[in-house]
């Protein structure tokens, strides 16, 4: 039993399917642990990996000089006149994200009897432990290697590519040698039709025993530990003789190991320091029962009402979000995969995916998950430009629905899902970047140059006006949905016009010299509509009619992430976002529509309509025992949407902030009746501990600039002054 909440889970039982494996990873490398105690295997990934499909040379579509005719026929009526707003070609995926290989551990004696395998979230180690030995696998965030340490005696080892779904042409050749440093291990896989191709090197060092080479891999006898480091090496032009040379990979993973201590000790350590610092900053309490607590994850979560499985589902959610994010942020499915057919190519999917699953890193205390997040958009600025003079003839720059982490150009689009005219991308996708900027209370020049660059598109793609002046949209796109009167391509998509609206006003704060002309052209957007039924509508064109059973929710895109409306600033437009929300269908069950909801309603103050979304996550059998997600409900689809979206979604419920307001306990779930959240960061530069019973709450707020705010409250607002350097006590108080 525990008296606090569990940063970690474990099993009885080993884990069969990969999905349930545990995972760890450092942002580029991955590792997922699963198989039987006398074949355990660890999967390695890297965020890198994407395989060759023939969209090497996919440009965006050149449609610019066609532009103006479809937005006449548009403004004319013609409701169905972007479906030929194409140049014809057929729908491209982006490269799918595939695994490297896996490494197979086979113990030759055993029956893996007191069997328990076990992850801890506060160092990304996974750990396997029976009668007959066991192991440990972290990958490491300082030292950039997959490190597994093995008290088996006996064993062979090797590595091997055959995952499911591996192309049966895939050109591959092992390699297995002694060096001074260790044994050495290598898998060279070429992809067929190219000279891309990646490299996995595993340097084995053995501590007492006997190693002989049993090609492809090694057979160890009488060991007394085995340590294997880890590495992938991806050569998208072909590998050349330096990577193919295996005593530079040994010798290059060699100077990771220390004379004077214990390697793993060693490189756990220096790892530790950087995973544990970030996992550590935030916390969740919710008073849960200690037996559950230490119940294991499978089966806690067959309770899907304890306050004991979402707070292991929100510390797994950080430690995952964490682990999956470096030189890229998550994908689809994090970091991880044990399939090579992995659904909708693990990409980055701008239009809800990646937005949700990374929604919680400036106020969960992750700058690391921002900082990979920026390290996508940045290097992608170019390609985005591309889009916008190709299909747009404009300057500046517009973000495709979907990338591999690779390319930023928009080639992924059809008539059903028409992603090249969605304007709105490269708003949402900054939001995060400049919500982090607001919390730590600087500027990044980079964010400002790619706001700038929004701003000149909007400044160019807005030349259309209606009959009353306001600019108009056209052609307009809400993700994924279509009017129910009309085809995919719209006008005035309620999303559209927060995303140019807000892109406009927040290009102008970092650019005072343009403030005036960007503020004056937001201005001149039209307002939204409220429809017959009451709702926001989701197109705010006279004549567009909604169609409201749809996962996306993209019209609401004004209440969350945006503070456009709230309800306290603009009521009547938060009531009409309500009956929206109220009006909305979940068609297909997805998690990311379930949890989008739950955010939504948590600005609006509904903690009844969080708690009914959180259980349909909850009770739908949306986690495998891994704790990572699925896409569907009954664990169809492993997908980190769900997993990596769930601590957004509990931080909302409990502390909101813009740069002027703080909101505490907006929509909290009754439910969760008592707790403690530590660490939170706000946009007006301070940190919080929040702590509440049925009858009190106790705020602690540690601001690093002087500033006033306004306190929201279930009581209503007051002013709150606060001064850099000296901690405030909102003190115990009935709410």
């Amino acid at each position: 039993m525990t008296d606090g909440p569990v940063h970690g889970t474990w099993e009885p039982h080993p884990a069969t399917r990969w999905e349930d494996g545990f995972l760890s990873g450092n942002g580029r490398h991955g590792a997922l642990v699963f198989g039987e105690p006398t074949d355990e295997r660890v999967v390695v990934t890297h965020h890198t990996l994407v395989r060759p499909n023939g969209t090497e040379d996919a440009r965006p579509p050149e449609l610019a000089a066609e532009l103006p005719a479809l937005q006449d026929r548009l403004l004319a009526g013609d409701l169905h006149a972007a479906e030929s707003f194409t140049d014809g070609r057929d729908l491209r995926w982006v490269k799918p994200f595939h695994p490297a290989f896996e490494i197979r551990l086979r113990r030759r004696s055993g029956h893996g009897t007191d069997y328990r395998r076990s992850v801890d979230f506060t160092t990304g180690v996974a750990r396997t432990e029976c009668a007959d030995g066991g192991g440990q696998v972290f990958v490491s965030r300082a030292d950039d290697v997959i490190v597994q340490r093995v008290t088996t005696p006996d064993l062979d080892i090797s590595l091997d590519h055959r995952l499911p779904g591996a192309p049966h042409d895939l050109a591959v050749g092992h390699g297995a040698v002694l060096t001074p440093e260790g044994a050495l291990l290598t898998l060279r896989a070429r992809y067929p039709g190219g000279d891309r191709a990646y490299t996995g090197v595993t340097l084995v060092v053995v501590t007492g025993g006997r190693t002989s080479l049993i090609p492809p891999g090694l057979r160890i006898t009488g060991a007394d530990s085995v340590l294997l480091l880890t590495r992938v090496l991806c050569h998208p032009d072909g590998p050349d003789a330096e990577d193919r040379d295996a005593l530079t990979h040994a010798r290059a993973l060699g100077d990771l190991i220390p004379d004077d201590e214990d390697p793993y000790t060693a490189l756990l350590a220096r790892h530790t320091d950087l995973h544990r610092t970030a996992y550590e900053r935030v916390t969740l309490d919710l008073d849960a029962d200690p037996a559950e607590r230490a119940l294991p994850g499978s089966e806690l979560l067959t309770r899907p009402e304890s306050p004991a499985l979402l707070e292991r589902l929100f510390a797994a959610g950080r430690y995952h979000l964490l682990s999956a994010s470096g030189m890229l942020p998550p994908r689809l499915v994090g970091l991880w995969t044990g399939d090579w057919n992995t659904a909708w190519a693990g990409a980055f999917t701008n239009d809800a995916n990646l937005n949700l699953q990374t929604a919680s890193a400036a106020a969960a205390a992750l700058p690391e998950v921002t900082e990979a997040h920026a390290s996508l958009i940045h290097r992608q600025l170019d390609d985005w430009a591309a889009n916008a003079r190709a299909v747009f003839g404009a300057r500046g720059v517009m973000a495709p629905a979907h990338t591999d982490g690779e390319s930023g150009l928009t080639y992924h689009f059809s008539r059903e899902y028409p992603l090249h005219l969605w304007t709105a991308g490269a708003d949402w996708l900054l939001k995060p970047l400049v919500d982090h900027d607001e919390t730590r209370g600087e500027k990044d020049p980079r964010t400002a140059h790619a706001l700038a660059q929004v701003a000149l598109f909007y400044e160019d793609f807005l030349t259309r006006t209606d009959d009353e002046g306001h600019l108009v949209v056209v052609p307009s796109y809400s993700p994924e949905n279509r009017p129910a009167n009309a085809s995919w391509g719209a006008i005035n998509a309620a999303m559209d016009l927060s995303a140019a609206r807000h892109a406009l006003l927040t290009a102008a704060e970092y650019h005072p010299e343009r403030a005036r002309d960007w503020r004056a052209l937001a201005d001149r957007l039209p307002p939204h509509r409220i429809n017959a039924d009451g709702a926001l509508a989701e197109w705010a064109w006279p004549g567009l009619d909604d169609t409201y059973d749809h996962r996306h929710l993209s019209h609401l895109y004004g209440v969350w992430p945006l503070d456009e409306i709230t309800p306290y600033d603009t009521p009547a437009l938060a009531a009409a976002a309500h009956r929206a929300l109220a009006l909305r269908g979940s068609e297909n069950d997805s998690a990311h529509g379930h949890l989008h909801h739950a955010l939504v309603a948590a600005r609006l103050r509904d903690g009844e309509r969080v708690a009914h979304a959180l259980g349909q996550v909850l009770k739908g059998d949306f986690f495998h025992a891994s704790l990572m997600s699925a896409h569907y409900p009954n664990r169809d689809v492993y997908n980190a949407d769900a997993a990596h979206t769930l601590p957004a979604v509990l931080i909302e419920t409990l502390v909101q902030s813009t740069p002027d307001r703080l909101v505490l306990l907006p929509a909290l779930p009754a439910a969760y009746p008592s707790g403690r959240l530590t660490g939170i960061r706000t946009r007006f530069g301070a940190e919080i501990d929040l702590t509440w019973t049925p009858e009190t709450v106790r705020a602690m707020i540690r601001p690093t600039r002087t500033h006033r705010v306004e306190l929201r409250t279930s009581s209503g607002a007051e002013p709150l002054d606060l001064v850099a350097g000296e901690d405030h006590v909102l003190s115990p108080r009935a709410w």
